[in-house]
């Protein structure tokens, strides 16, 4: 067989056509890890936000907060419910809450609006929460007009910081009296303000969005799923938290990936085109090379693979590039629409291990694309007649 140095030496020495072909390959890895790692974002984003042992409670038929109403009276009720764990002196750990969207003018753009999400949050939703944290500021008081927001949506929206103020509807302004980090989940993005304040400025006196239900371990949810969805007075679905989450993320995400797919397609053949024509021309100016290879007594499939090999490793040099500048993007965080709800949410890049072994993967399968039919040409050429050119 070829060496492997003779390939490296022959890229080392067309440095110019070398730079601009893994030029265009990085390009398309870029792209297409980002991708990815955008759509795990997007997943691990809304997958923090649910927790195995905590169930949610919605409306039958309804596939969101934001789409279903129960009444508040049954909140007692399902709390009643023997397989929910108590917190201290006894309480059920059971939560109702109110979901709404709020069109609120961007800070840096007042003319322009978004929509936030609001929840109507009891007193206990922090201890509920245990892993949502008062980073600046205070809790809100409960039966007051304050609120907390997520640090992810702190200034993006006026009067969205601490110490501003915003309305819940005309006249009826509500004060930032803290910022809370979620670890990153979906709370991030959102408002939190006392559930009667929310009521009462949305018209959703008596009702609830969702409830949710610490159970005394992730293996009661069989037990309490059947006592709750078999009460045909309270007419409810019941879902694992993490599980409801993951399947608001699945439209986003699928959504993103496959547009990003689609650009990664294009890219990628005008990558493998440009490989291609760089293994084109490397060939027509060492035909005398390829012609004293054979006439040494290097075998037709010896120089098919050496070429191929060159391409391949091309490749993923290009695709090593692009990978690497794909990871600096773990640290770009930016607001899109989550579908399920209309409003937005925060997400940010996030590379894994398979990601980039995925991505250095398809660079080398551009080059064995690319490189495939100049490695043929280069196998099949007579000793004598490339000797003589």
């Amino acid at each position: 067989m070829i060496p492997v140095a003779y390939n490296i030496r022959s890229l080392k020495v067309r440095k110019r056509n070398t730079i601009a072909a893994a030029a265009g390959l990085a390009m398309v890895v870029f792209v297409f890890s980002a991708v990815l790692m955008l759509a795990e974002g997007i997943e691990r984003t809304l997958g923090r936000s649910g927790e195995d042992g905590v169930a949610i409670l919605l409306r039958k038929g309804a596939d969101a907060e934001l789409s279903s109403g129960i009444d508040a009276a049954h909140l007692g009720i399902v709390a009643g419910a023997g397989e929910i764990a108590t917190g201290s002196g006894g309480i059920p750990q059971a939560l109702g809450e109110v979901v709404v969207v709020l069109a609120q003018p961007i800070a840096r753009m007042p003319d322009q609006f978004a929509n936030v999400t609001v929840r109507g949050v009891p007193d206990n939703v922090l201890p509920f929460r245990s892993s949502v944290k008062i980073i600046e500021g205070r809790a809100a008081t409960p039966g007051t007009d304050e609120a907390i927001i997520g640090k992810a949506i702190r200034g993006r929206f006026a009067g969205m910081d601490l110490g501003q103020s915003f309305e819940l509807r005309k006249n009826r302004p509500v004060k930032v009296v803290g910022i809370f980090d979620a670890q990153g989940s979906a709370y991030d993005s959102e408002v939190w303000a006392d559930i009667d304040a929310v009521r009462s400025a949305f018209g959703r006196l008596g009702g609830l969005s969702s409830i949710r239900v610490r159970l005394q371990s992730p293996g009661r949810f069989d037990a309490f799923r059947a006592r709750i969805e078999t009460d045909r007075q309270l007419s409810m679905e019941v879902m694992r938290e993490r599980s409801y989450y993951n399947k608001q993320s699945e439209g986003l995400a699928l959504f993103i990936t496959a547009m990003g797919m689609m650009i990664a397609v294009l890219f990628s053949t005008g990558a493998m085109i440009g490989a291609m024509i760089t293994m084109y021309a490397s060939i027509a100016h060492r035909k005398r090379e390829i012609g004293t290879l054979l006439a040494l007594g290097f075998s037709r499939i010896s120089v098919l693979v050496s070429f191929l090999l060159e391409s391949v490793l091309l490749a993923l040099v290009g695709g090593g590039i692009g990978a690497v500048l794909a990871l600096s993007m773990r640290w770009v965080s930016f607001s899109t629409l989550n579908m399920r709800t209309w409003s937005e949410i925060t997400v940010s890049f996030e590379p894994t291990a398979g990601i980039v072994i995925g991505s250095l993967v398809f660079a080398g399968v551009m080059g064995i694309i690319g490189g495939l039919l100049p490695a043929i040409r280069a196998s099949r050429m007579s000793p004598v007649t490339a000797m003589r050119d």
